[in-house]
């Protein structure tokens, strides 16, 4: 009983339960976990083909693996890609998609508004390679179009951004980098392929870390690089087989299982983020109330162009500052502290002293991020659970 074959104009809930579908010899229902880390032949000649690229098959788990390349195959269909790689991380994903393609001399052009690891990878980490980064404000197009006015190697942002939920115009900026000759790289985790697919809007590289909405209930690290089979066979994929941050097949998965409900969580989630961002806009001790559905965000009409639906974050800004913030973390009961986002369960943090503490205070400040703001991410509890339990806490901020 061989698989079936996926029809190309299958909408993105199908896609998301039966994209990339192979099933053994058993006929199972659910996708195989194949946890091993090699493979045998029936003759020396078949290994010698294997290894030689004159067949077509798995040699070793670091390269390929069954349950991980069914994982891969999942998620380029929702992201409109001709290529998925999976990694063992998020970070694992921004470095390899980085490495993988600058020399020594080369110019990258980022989002100031970037996650704290990002900034350093970029900022700390490139230039010991001789690789320069150039940051801007992720919404001012004539810094992008300054910026990228002299020849670039890749262009590297989020939108929305992390906590700030910036909003980064992606034709715009992938105009530019294009006649800079630039690669776009976005992180798409706060959107997910369900909400936004940065592919159709000129980007050329996307990247996700698994480990949030995909995963989505706080398992397994994991992240994911989609792009183009050119730069797969030129750049990606012989970085990735010889330097070996490989997705886990367990974890694979495990974010497998997650895909197949995503779409119906991430209605969940932004429905659940728009009614209690309205709540926490209207309330006094809320100094400033940012989320991409809300029509009072200063980006709200392009959000809604790039993404169907808001997400699951919001930032709000505690009039009182850090000491408001605290107060307010302190007094919530449903939602946990954490640093972490994407999980079937609330989560807070306070980016100032978290996330993004090893920046500068002008950093942070440039970036949005001031010592009253809180990222809240938006969980599955019942709605009106978490009305009270943010109205309440905001009661305990305004003290």
């Amino acid at each position: 009983m061989p698989s079936k074959t996926t029809p190309p104009s299958l909408r993105a809930d199908t896609l998301a339960v039966r994209g990339g579908l192979e099933r053994s010899g058993f006929f199972e229902t659910s996708e195989a976990l194949y946890l091993n880390s090699g493979y045998v032949y029936d003759t020396a000649e078949e290994a010698e083909a294997a290894f030689d690229g004159s067949a077509d098959r798995y040699v070793y788990s670091r390269f390929r693996n069954p349950t991980v390349s069914v994982f891969e195959k999942r998620l380029a269909a929702l992201e409109g890609a001709e290529v998925c790689k999976s990694t063992a991380s998020g970070m694992a994903a921004v470095t390899a998609t980085l490495l993988c393609q600058v020399r020594a001399g080369d110019r990258v052009v980022a989002a100031r508004e970037l996650f704290g690891s990002c900034s350093w990878v970029l900022s700390e980490l490139l230039p010991q390679y001789g690789v320069i980064t150039e940051f801007v404000d992720a919404e001012n197009l004539d810094d992008w179009k300054a910026a990228l006015s002299k020849p670039t190697t890749a262009v590297f942002l989020e939108t929305p951004s992390n906590p700030s939920l910036r909003v980064v115009d992606l034709r715009a900026v992938s105009e530019f980098a294009h006649a800079a000759g630039a690669r776009v790289i976005v992180d798409n985790a706060f959107a997910t392929p369900i909400l936004q697919r940065p592919l159709e809007q000129g980007a050329d590289i996307v990247f996700h870390s698994t480990t949030k909405w995909i995963d989505g209930q706080g398992r397994t690290m994991g992240g994911a690089i989609l792009c183009d089979s050119a730069f797969n066979d030129d750049f990606l994929g012989p970085f990735l087989r010889h330097t070996g941050p490989c997705l886990s097949p367990f974890n694979a998965w495990v974010a497998l299982k997650g895909l197949e409900t995503l779409g119906l969580r991430m209605e969940r989630h932004c429905a659940t983020a728009l009614k209690l961002a309205k709540v926490i806009e209207a309330h006094p001790a809320a100094a400033k109330t940012l989320y991409p559905g809300l029509e009072s965000h200063p980006r709200h009409a392009l959000a809604m162009s790039q993404m169907s639906a808001g997400g699951g974050i919001i930032a709000l800004s505690l009039a009182g500052g850090q000491a408001s913030a605290y107060r307010f973390l302190n007094a919530l009961s449903i939602v946990d502290i954490s640093n972490n986002l994407g999980d079937a369960k609330s989560l807070a943090c306070h980016p100032w002293t978290t996330t993004h503490q090893r920046l500068s205070p002008e950093d942070k400040m440039a970036q949005g991020i001031d010592a009253g703001l809180v990222r809240v991410s938006v969980g599955l509890e019942d709605p009106e659970d978490l009305v009270g339990d943010i109205t309440q806490a905001l009661d305990a901020a305004a003290i």
